[in-house]
């Protein structure tokens, strides 16, 4: 069975080397512990975790999934023995507030933790992961009561979280969310409703579940402005802060999916369950989204994991399968065949797969750098700067959840399609990765709706097309810089067009929409796509940089891994970023392709 390897050269790479993490955590109050060395120690012992105990439940969790017996969730065989291991490791409180049992690490090392768990067990990682967003929420919005009650059992791992939006009649659209929470006597709520597609909403792993949900009060308006946030926990908080009584919350089904099938996705009951206004009354939809905002940037991360794992099967096959001779000629003339990386074509699919995930992994690390100032600005209490990198972030946010996921699942199609047939049979775990990708483009906002969200609020709406001028200042600023270097120079005048390009399409697509509002939606998904590639050419432009420099004036890691970085630098701009410009010609195709044929006149059958 193929295990993973956590890519700790590649990581401590762009951390120390593209984007100097060790001078960013200085300057951060919850960095003064994030020291080099003690950053090294802790990747290397997750990644050690991550081999050793993750990756080897990856398929046998898929084979097993979770069963549902008298309303409790059974997770796979070994899951709960990994659980404790990750509570005893004391990595749900890496980056958590000292005060509350946690590390106080800086928020970066969360996702950096995220990532390898991610890659080596998707299924598995949910479960922290769904825990840390309640975590987020109740920090930032949570009376003092509810932090103490709550944020320590939740930091140690004890207890574990879930947030509770969707219901079967709405989706993206919360503004038909119809679940009731009641006022009572003593301060508290009667919740009644149901919500669907609930990731670890019940399982055996933890003592206590604690949901984060979304309701409506009695007098609340109508749509979005009326729906208000809620603690409703699994089992009630006894005096001591330990589990008392059992809720009125409970899981009805396991939806029957796809993939992730280790992971627990529940339909939850609530019948007068007991909650606790969690933030104002009537805004919860604004404190969600700071859990939001926290899953979106996790969900990026299955964009890049499932590339990652995908092309180290991929690659181990491509040496080691042999079939008919390079087109060049001979190169194993003592064997058979020539092993299937002699291929060019599948050096296609190979490097497609690496430019992916690496190109991937640093976009993830460059946005991990805004959400460090933006949870600091937070925690200082400091409105002006927390908007400053909210918006920053904000801007970034759709482009890694959609672009990345959407690449995540071209990336595992490509590491199916090297293993031939082979990759369409269970044992090797190419089909899986494929199953366990798909639904990364569909949670937490599907890929419309992240297009929608960038193009049309952050973009067009909220900043005027002023969010793409300033991104694209910085990213021409820095390849000018590099225009000088006869090696960066191609790369550079490539990025220099398309950052002036970009700017130039927004404000096509701005002046169109004002004629017709359906060219929001007919152009933003290319627009997403389109600023996908070029945010990614901006990234292997710092890292060929960093590498270029670093073949001539010496670095920590072998000439062959630089040159390797130039080279897959190179087979991105040449092979992968054209694609950028289809997607320029697309979003500008008027919308008329779109609408001209009636509903009724879709289909003719019968």
């Amino acid at each position: 069975m193929p295990v993973y390897k956590a890519p700790l050269r590649d990581m401590k790479f762009l951390l120390n080397d593209v984007f100097d993490y060790p001078r960013h955590y200085q300057t951060l109050a919850s960095g003064e512990n994030a020291t080099p060395d003690i950053v090294d120690a802790i990747l290397s012992e997750c990644g050690r975790f991550c081999e050793e105990v993750l990756s080897p439940l990856y398929q046998s969790g898929d084979e097993e999934g979770c069963h549902l017996e008298n309303g409790e969730v059974i997770t796979p065989k070994g899951y709960k023995e990994a659980y404790e291991q990750y509570v005893m490791g004391g990595w749900q409180g890496l980056s958590a507030p000292e005060e509350f049992g946690g590390q106080g690490l800086p928020a970066s090392m969360g996702l950096l933790k995220q990532e390898m768990m991610g890659t080596a067990n998707w299924s598995f990682s949910m479960y922290p992961g769904l825990s840390l967003g309640a975590m987020n929420t109740i920090y930032l919005h949570g009376d003092e009561q509810q932090q103490q009650t709550y944020l320590a059992p939740l930091t140690e791992g004890r207890w574990g979280g879930t947030m509770c939006l969707t219901e079967p009649q709405c989706g993206t659209d919360l503004g038909q969310v119809k679940t009731r929470a009641e006022p009572q006597a003593d301060g508290s709520y009667r919740l009644t409703g149901t919500k669907i597609f609930i990731s670890s909403g019940e399982h055996d792993l933890t003592e206590n579940i604690v949901h984060i949900v979304l309701a409506r009060l009695p007098d609340a308006p109508k749509g979005t402005k009326g729906i208000s946030l809620f603690i409703v926990p699994k089992f009630l908080p006894d005096a001591q802060g330990g589990v008392g009584e059992r809720n009125a919350v409970s899981c009805g089904a396991l939806e029957k999916k796809m993939g992730i099938k280790a992971s627990a996705t529940c339909v939850m009951n609530f019948d007068g369950a007991t909650g606790y206004l969690i933030g104002p009354e009537n805004q919860g939809l604004e404190c969600m989204f700071t859990f939001m905002n926290t899953a979106r940037i996790g969900t990026a991360i299955q964009g890049v994991g499932p590339a990652e794992l995908s092309y180290q099967w991929a690659l181990d096959y491509a040496k080691e399968r042999r079939s008919m001779r390079a087109l060049s000629g001979k190169k194993e003339p003592d064997e058979v065949a020539d092993s299937l990386i002699h291929h060019a074509d599948v050096r296609r699919m190979l490097l497609t797969q690496k430019a992916i995930a690496e190109g991937g992994r640093s976009m993830l690390y460059y946005a991990a750098k805004i959400a460090d100032h933006m949870v600091e600005a937070h925690t200082a209490g400091d409105t002006a700067k927390v908007e400053k990198y909210d918006d920053k972030l904000g801007f970034l946010t759709p482009i890694l959840k959609g672009f990345l996921t959407e690449l995540g699942c071209e990336a595992t199609n490509l590491g199916m399609q090297v293993f031939g047939g082979h990759g369409y049979i269970r044992e090797h775990g190419m089909e899986q990765i494929v199953r366990d990708t798909r639904i990364a483009t569909l949670y937490e906002g599907t890929t419309g709706i992240q297009a929608l969200d960038l193009l049309g609020r952050k973009v067009l709406l909220m900043t005027q097309g002023g969010a793409v001028r300033e991104f694209t200042l910085k990213v021409a600023n820095f390849a000018r810089k590099h225009l000088t270097n006869k090696q960066l120079r191609p790369m550079a005048v490539e990025l220099l067009k398309l950052t002036a390009q970009w700017n130039l399409l927004t404000v096509r697509v701005m002046l169109a929409a004002r004629k017709d509002r359906d060219v929001v939606s007919a152009a933003a998904n290319d627009f997403l796509m389109y600023s996908g590639y070029v945010t990614m050419a901006y990234m292997w432009l710092r890292q060929a940089a960093v590498a270029s420099d670093k073949l001539e004036n010496g670095g920590d890691e072998s000439d062959a891994f630089y040159r390797t970085k130039l080279a897959t630098a190179e087979f991105y701009y040449e092979r992968l970023l054209p694609r950028a410009q289809a997607h320029a010609t697309s979003m500008l195709s008027p919308t008329r392709n779109l609408m001209q044929v009636a509903p009724e006149e879709m289909a003719f059958t019968g």
